[in-house]
């Protein structure tokens, strides 16, 4: 996806293509769901920059139940290669900074205005995760055909019992919860695909990734083990230390270069690959070989880093950009630092201009 393929001859912008599928009108073939739903996320958004109340406040045990089983179901409906065309916008680790996710959607525009895709980990870490899957599961019932909901390796019973989930869920409503999570989580799509070329997943490649196929037939409901294609996409990080694959310094998966990157791009017939799982200083990195984009889409994470937060935007012809949200002043007690960059070209000039390559949003 060179800068040469996103621009015609005479050196002009195509004019954007409008969406032909028409989008799914919930309020037509399901009145009382659609109204449940409308007032489901008035509730949570009433959340929105009042702290003083959590969703223990607006949601009942039962209701929260409810809604994981509807949508459950509609995971299920969706292949576990999701498929959705541009324009779009991918949103990476959210991280239970429900707040956060709000600032974030009054910056980039919410859902239905928006399409947008996720990928993963919404839960641990911060404070509030269950008030984030919550809005947007209620979002993917209202308008299941304008966001798309991968799983993180976060939405994992092995990990999001350690790092924060199981105790909100314990303390909020009982472990009771943290187990019917767990149900809707192994039903999660693993993977998303834009427009037949770009790539989206919460990790990252994998040497059992032959074909889209591969994924595409994963049965489900499935619970990640130690090794193999599911660990992959939820777990493996791309590197600039070398070409090939690579032992992961996390002791899981693998670690890749940009050789596996083009590589993959090239068998699986894409032009490129979007992905999430590391925290990166601008919200977004560019690997060397412009072929994979890593985003990270909450501020100041856990307050340990003064990261941005970004969303990747591609417009109807599949050309890059970013929305960028600024982090907010940490207190001064907080002994934050900058994120690492973790692929990005190793020649300083170089990794300017694949960083440069992806221009600033401007809407149409």
């Amino acid at each position: 996806m060179s800068a040469d393929d996103n621009s015609n001859k005479s050196g002009s912008k195509e004019i954007p293509k409008q969406e032909t599928q028409q989008k799914l009108d919930l309020a037509k073939v399901d009145p009382k769901c659609a109204e449940w739903m409308d007032d489901c996320i008035k509730r949570l958004n009433g959340l929105y920059n009042n702290t003083a109340i959590n969703i223990c406040n607006v949601m009942s045990g039962y209701e929260i139940i409810a809604i994981i089983r509807l949508v459950e179901n509609i995971f299920m409906d969706e292949s576990n290669l999701c498929e959705a065309e541009a324009p779009i916008k991918v949103v990476g680790d959210i991280h239970a900074q429900f707040q956060d996710l709000n600032r974030l959607f009054d910056l980039i525009g919410r859902v239905p205005e928006e399409k947008l895709m996720f990928l993963g980990d919404y839960v641990d870490r911060g404070p509030q995760g269950i008030e984030v899957v919550m809005l947007l599961f209620c979002l993917k019932i209202r308008y299941r055909d304008r966001i798309y909901l991968l799983r993180g390796n976060h939405e994992t019973p092995s990990v999001n019992k350690i790092y924060g989930f199981y105790v909100e869920c314990q303390v909020k409503y009982g472990v009771g919860l943290w187990w019917d999570f767990q149900s809707c989580f192994n039903r999660m799509p693993m993977a998303g695909l834009i427009s037949k070329k770009v790539l989206c997943m919460h990790g990252g490649l994998s040497p059992e990734l032959i074909t889209l196929d591969t994924i595409r037939n994963i049965p489900r409901p499935c619970e990640p083990l130690d090794r193999g294609l599911l660990i992959d996409l939820l777990w493996s990080d791309p590197t600039n230390k070398g070409e090939g694959w690579f032992h992961s310094i996390r002791g899981i998966s693998y670690m890749f270069g940009k050789g596996v990157v083009e590589q993959a791009c090239k068998s699986l017939e894409i032009d490129l690959i979007i992905r999430a799982h590391q925290v990166v200083q601008d919200g977004y990195e560019m690997m060397s070989g412009r072929r994979l984009i890593t985003v990270f889409s909450v501020p100041n994470y856990c307050a340990q880093f003064t990261n941005a937060a970004a969303v990747v935007c591609l417009n109807a012809n599949l050309e890059i950009s970013f929305q960028q949200m600024l982090p907010p002043p940490l207190p001064p007690t907080a002994k934050a630092k900058a994120a690492p960059a973790i692929a990005n070209d190793t020649n300083l000039e170089n990794a300017k201009a694949d960083k440069e390559f992806i221009k600033p949003f401007v809407k149409a």
